[in-house]
């Protein structure tokens, strides 16, 4: 009679082979459709296939080997319980099959923008009043930018699509130097622990924090209107408390000094010129209570990963990143320091890179 300990390891080891054979279905159907629509947009877009340098067999070999870890990390992760199991299998489904098609009925749009090298087009309806300038891009060459109820319902689907189904991933790799962090405030009641998502966007990483720190009050911040309301919808889909969300400019947060003892970014930075870089540092460390941690992930950066540079060169140019190629070469631990942060870590996950920093007591 098999026993306990034995039905236990079987167990584990079905849902492993469960976990990567999801994660490599992901994957096969995000690189058959990026070629599928890549051959597309050269055919209708005749410039574009003079756009990017060529990626050698030893680049593609790392990246599959990078990806391998990265999955590796998220699975050990859970089984230590810094988060959930079920988290791995997390994937917007009702999104997928609701909006999956929507992806290649907008593609004419994206050729026209890319055909005609128009990068700050929007549709009249759309209000861009109170915006900053940098801010009014289309971004990946998204229709309306980040300011349309269809970027905002594509905009997961697409960021899977581009990371070959590993995006949440990378995004849960903010889960355990967040807990990390918050056990300097292991005196306070997890029902007053206050943590903050900085650019939240559609609320997936606020999603994943809520079933980490499922007593802690959660907040997050957006510029975009229609990307906060997806945010909402996609809390609400769940049971555990809603987090509080306001549109704000993360260059002036609207909260007093000292208020959380965590905050979060992710995807953010690569996305803002380098002023606004500096801004959004120094308001998370206002915003910060003595002792908090700020994480933040985004892409890698050539200083710690130049086998790279062929493949950070080519996203501005494929995809409309107007502020990728400074950011590249930016140092943010020099930022970071400057407003006051110490203790600052730094760790790379695939084609995303980390940074953890805290404000001293």
């Amino acid at each position: 009679m098999p026993s306990a300990l034995n039905i236990e390891n079987l167990a584990e080891t079905l849902t492993q082979y469960a976990y990567q054979t999801f994660q490599d279905s992901k994957s096969a159907f995000s690189l058959a459709h990026k070629n599928f629509s890549n051959k597309l947009t050269s055919f209708f877009v005749t410039s574009r296939e003079k756009q990017g340098k060529p990626l050698g067999s030893e680049i593609i070999g790392e990246i599959k080997r990078r990806r391998e870890q990265l999955l590796e990390r998220d699975w050990q992760d859970a089984q230590a319980g810094v988060y959930p199991s079920s988290l791995l299998f997390d994937n917007p489904w009702n999104d997928f099959f609701l909006y999956y098609p929507q992806i290649w009925l907008d593609l004419p749009q994206t050729w026209q923008l890319l055909s005609k090298k128009e990068y700050q087009v929007f549709s009249p309806e759309i209000d861009q009043t109170g915006y900053p300038s940098y801010y009014l891009q289309n971004f990946h060459y998204q229709t309306n930018g980040y300011l349309s109820e269809l970027s905002a319902n594509l905009y997961d689907l697409q960021v899977e699509l581009l990371f070959n189904g590993v995006a949440d991933a990378m995004r849960r790799r903010i889960l355990k130097p967040l807990k990390e962090g918050l056990a300097e405030f292991r005196e306070i009641p997890s029902s007053q622990i206050r943590v903050l998502d900085v650019a939240c966007g559609t609320g997936r990483s606020l999603k994943f924090i809520r079933a980490t720190l499922n007593k802690a009050s959660l907040y997050g911040v957006d510029l975009s209107p229609t990307y906060l309301r997806k945010a909402n919808q996609l809390l609400l889909e769940e049971a555990g408390r809603l987090p509080q969300l306001l549109q704000a400019n993360a260059e002036n947060l609207p909260y007093v000094d000292n208020y959380f003892q965590a905050v979060t970014s992710v995807f953010l930075f690569h996305e803002l010129p380098p002023a606004a870089r500096q801004n959004v540092i120094a308001e998370s460390f206002r915003v910060l209570s003595p002792g908090g941690t700020l994480v933040i992930c985004d892409a890698f950066q050539k200083s710690d990963s130049p086998e790279f540079e062929a493949l950070m060169d080519n996203f501005p140019v494929i995809f409309h990143e107007p502020y990728f190629r400074h950011y590249t070469e930016d140092n943010l631990e020099e930022r970071l320091t400057n407003v006051g942060f110490t203790d600052i870590e730094i760790n790379n996950h695939f084609v995303s890179k980390y940074w953890v920093a805290r404000k001293p007591k």
